[in-house]
């Protein structure tokens, strides 16, 4: 898939992204993470988002401030529902984040896991608001602010979309993922070939290996803005089919599901 959402998350709901603490990336189960009250009594985790489009810039966490204990318990109930959503029981797994949110409503991990089920089952308005919910106990965490942008995506919301992963390059200007869904984003839905190609080079300058796939987008975008008379950012369905598969599971917006497949797997790391 084209999208930053790239990340294996959803192959099983990535075990690795689901853990229960703030440090976890969305490739890892999310870990539990408690929020850590700062002076003003604001959640200070340690990375996340970019600037957003209409949203307060989250302030960016003291990365040397450990993130809060989890209690015992409640660690031993979020590893057991991530060992059922890894075993593939994600009933199970679902009634123990649930039971989490419930018991110990201050830690992000539980709700950013759910966000995951419900994403894979298509409940895209639960899915969005465990993540909303996620971003709003852990606030420093670019990788939860990527999962809600994937999220607002799928469910046609762009504006949001850009605003989340924006948020999330702010919180780590480092966290590729985002920078890559931001310019799928501006490809695909928003018709911005300028801005697009000039993510897609600030990701490949943050990929030291290299990105085949996404090296192959970036001359697919030459060639279109290149053609005489061809909107820069309107792809036709041929040379989308590619991009369809983002990196993370992402729905796609106005591109037609056919052509949108390749690129809608955004990265969600």
């Amino acid at each position: 898939m084209r999208s930053a959402d790239r990340l294996p998350v959803i192959c099983g709901l990535v075990a690795a992204s689901l853990l229960l603490a703030g440090c976890a990336a969305i490739g890892d189960v999310f870990s539990p993470a408690k929020p850590e009250a700062s002076a003003s009594g604001q959640s200070t985790a340690a990375k996340t988002g970019a600037p957003a489009a209409s949203a307060a810039k989250p302030a960016a966490a003291d990365a040397t401030k450990p993130e809060a204990p989890v209690n015992p318990a409640a660690q031993r109930s979020f590893d057991a529902a991530r060992q059922a959503l890894v075993a593939g029981r994600t009933a199970e797994a679902e009634r123990g984040f649930i039971a989490l949110t419930k018991s110990d409503p201050d830690l992000s991990g539980p709700y950013a896991n759910l966000g995951l089920i419900y994403r894979q089952a298509g409940k895209t308005a639960e899915a969005r608001a465990a993540f909303e919910k996620a971003v709003q106990l852990s606030p420093q965490r670019a990788d939860l602010r990527n999962q809600l942008g994937i999220t607002y995506r799928m469910a046609g919301d762009f504006a949001k979309a850009k605003a989340s992963y924006e948020q999330a390059m702010v919180v780590d200007p480092a966290y590729a993922p985002a920078v890559l869904n931001l310019g799928i984003l501006y490809d695909l839905y928003l018709w911005d070939g300028v801005r697009a190609l000039e993510l897609y080079d600030r990701y490949l300058q943050m990929t030291p290996g290299g990105d085949e796939q996404v090296q192959r987008w970036v001359r697919d975008l030459q060639n279109r803005t290149a053609r005489k008379g061809e909107a820069p950012g309107r792809p036709k369905q041929a040379s989308t089919a590619a991009r369809g598969a983002e990196v993370s599971g992402e729905a796609p917006g106005r591109p037609k599901q056919a052509s949108t497949a390749a690129r809608s797997a955004e990265v969600s790391q």
